[in-house]
């Protein structure tokens, strides 16, 4: 337990997709949460969802007020953050130094499991103890995956 949140972490091969990652925790896909690092016009922004989803980067533009949005170079995330593509966790400040946005797909899950920081360490907890502890605002900027 961290600041009293009940969680389980599991060790596994290094996962680079969303698939992979829900194959070594033993999770449903749709309980993955997907962070994704955007340009939002001139500011960095963190965006997560659920794994099972597609962002609507139309959707996440009007969200955030922004004219241009496009995802991180892998280059400017290691910049900013010291992590590579995948292992980034769903939080922004303080631990990440970014305004955090939540799809509300998130909630319909009992749990969120995510890389933490590492392509080889992942954490699952509830999805109530993430809400109280992610500092960030609930919108909805995801749509089915499929061509929806």
């Amino acid at each position: 337990m961290a600041a009293g949140i009940p969680y389980r972490l599991v060790e596994h091969e290094e996962t680079r997709t969303s698939d992979d990652s829900a194959r070594a925790r033993g999770e449903e896909l749709r309980v993955g949460g997907k962070a994704l690092v955007v340009k939002a016009d001139d500011r960095f922004c963190l965006a997560v969802l659920s794994a099972d989803r597609k962002l609507d980067s139309r959707a996440l533009a009007d969200v955030l007020g922004a004219r241009k949005l496009r995802f991180a170079t892998p280059e400017e995330l290691l910049n900013l953050t010291g992590l590579v593509p995948g292992s980034v966790p769903p939080f922004g400040w303080p631990i990440l130094p970014f305004d955090l946005v939540v799809d509300r797909s998130v909630l319909r899950n009992e749990r969120i499991a995510f890389n933490a920081g590492s392509l080889r360490t992942s954490i699952v907890m509830g999805t109530n103890e993430y809400v109280k502890v992610c500092g960030g605002k609930f919108e909805d900027f995801s749509k089915e995956t499929g061509g929806s």
